[in-house]
């Protein structure tokens, strides 16, 4: 597991959701030809996140790009398209239909949530480039959520504020918290 996957989920957790990683979803013939992906193998998606109170799912794209150029609206907005290839969930309509439903299906079989639950798609963004308005826009007419580098900072924050928590990201939060008040 990506270690930024690993601090996303425990935000989430910290949220009242469960978590998975590394999702696979299982595709069928059909939904691989629906996709345009005939040789395609099971999906993956990098957090799943489920709270049975609201019965919502959450599909978590996380991208941290923390030494790097970081997340830019061109991606998402048409202006760049090999940019979107790396957003395909958020870029390619058919494609995140299918993988929603397929989604949703084989957790529902397995018994992981109630029958047709919510979903919002997201993404944790460690570094955006550029105008961080205007993807905040692309996200908001979509009903995406965006995670930025401040709202990160935010929950990090908060989860260094808690009680004792044995995680990576809580113990680390911590020290860096503390160091900081010295």
């Amino acid at each position: 597991m990506d270690a930024f996957e690993q601090v996303i989920a425990q935000i989430l957790e910290r949220k009242g959701y469960w978590t998975r990683t590394s999702v696979r979803v299982e595709l069928t013939s059909k939904d691989k030809k629906a996709i345009e992906r005939p040789s395609s193998p099971r999906w993956e998606l990098d957090i799943v996140a489920y709270k049975g109170a609201t019965n919502e799912l959450q599909v978590v794209e996380c991208k941290s790009y923390l030494d790097s150029y970081g997340v830019h609206a061109s991606a998402f907005d048409g202006t760049d398209t090999k940019a979107a290839k790396r957003y395909k969930l958020f870029t390619e309509p058919v494609l995140r239909r299918v993988l929603i439903a397929q989604l949703k299906k084989q957790l529902v079989k397995q018994g992981f949530c109630a029958t047709n639950p919510s979903v919002k798609l997201c993404l944790a963004a460690g570094k955006i480039h550029g105008d961080e308005s205007r993807l905040r826009n692309i996200f908001a007419e979509n009903d995406w959520q965006l995670w930025t580098p401040e709202l990160l900072h935010e929950e990090l924050k908060a989860l260094g504020k808690s009680g004792y928590e044995n995680t990576v990201a809580a113990v680390v939060t911590k020290l860096l918290l503390r160091a900081k008040a010295d």
